[in-house]
């Protein structure tokens, strides 16, 4: 009896799909497996971050009771303070830089003449002052033959070709005349420009503008400060003393300034102009 052959079967071209597809599973369960490891990273770093926040006290949930703790509202930039001036404590009102008795820059009385220690006091103490103000760029100390030297710079103080005061710039200005009314030593307000020629209904040339400057200044310190005229002088001298060069415009900003100088006692006679230090 003849034994039947089965057919031939037919060779299956689409088995690689099975292959496929099983390969497709797998590298959809790595993804998987890698985005839950992803996240569980994240969510470690982000208690890790919250931690370190919670520490150094940036964390506006932290408790108000928890000791050691800061709110992350009391937290402040700390300002860059030269390291003399680390122990001069800064308040909202300028720091004593020496002893006041008598009338507030009246007569010499019984206040004492300040010397080279004591501008160096006053110098670092205004510092300070200017730091928790935010004027420490826009005034500039110098210790002179002359005496202190504080020179207030016109882009914090005054409007471009104008001598009215700011409004902005009256506390500071009053807080730097607190401390150099405690000595008995006399003052010489100058006022400068740069050399760029000005021509307004207001000022003919900058010799009037830098004299208008310097005598509203005056006007300041013996009315809303209480020196007393006797002690204070005014002068403007236009362009013609600049500190710098007036080739650019950052020069002659330079120079546009108005000086308050706390006569040393040889210059109060003399006023010798020739600079033999500086504070900075």
């Amino acid at each position: 009896m003849a034994i039947k052959r089965e057919p031939e079967k037919h060779a299956n071209h689409e088995r690689w799909l099975v292959s496929y597809g099983d390969f497709l599973t797998l590298l959809f369960a790595v993804f998987v497996a890698m985005y839950a490891m992803g996240q569980t990273d994240k969510k470690k770093a982000e208690e890790l971050t919250q931690s370190l926040r919670e520490s150094f006290g940036y964390s506006t949930q932290a408790s108000a009771g928890q000791k050691g703790v800061l709110q992350s509202h009391d937290i402040k930039p700390i300002p860059a303070i030269k390291p003399e001036m680390a122990v001069i404590p800064i308040t909202d009102r300028m720091p004593p830089a020496g002893p006041r008795q008598g009338n507030v820059g009246g007569g010499a009385g019984s206040r004492q003449m300040a010397g080279e220690k004591e501008f160096r006091e006053m110098a670092s103490a205004i510092e300070a002052y200017l730091v928790k103000q935010g004027f420490q760029n826009k005034v500039a100390l110098s210790i002179t033959q002359r005496g202190l030297v504080i020179s207030l710079k016109e882009a914090g103080f005054f409007d471009s070709g104008s001598a009215k005061l700011k409004s902005e710039s009256i506390q500071t200005l009053r807080g730097i005349a607190d401390t150099l009314s405690r000595y008995a030593n006399r003052f010489r307000v100058e006022g400068h420009t740069d050399s760029m020629p000005i021509r307004s209904t207001e000022f003919r040339s900058n010799w009037e503008l830098s004299t208008a400057r310097a005598t509203n200044v005056i006007h300041f310190l013996i009315d809303s400060a209480g020196f007393s005229p006797e002690s204070l002088s005014a002068v403007g001298y236009g362009e013609f003393q600049p500190v710098v060069d007036n080739s650019t415009a950052e020069q002659r900003a330079k120079n546009r300034r108005v000086d308050i100088v706390l006569l040393a006692d040889e210059a109060a006679v003399g006023e010798a102009r020739p600079e033999i230090m500086n504070h900075r």
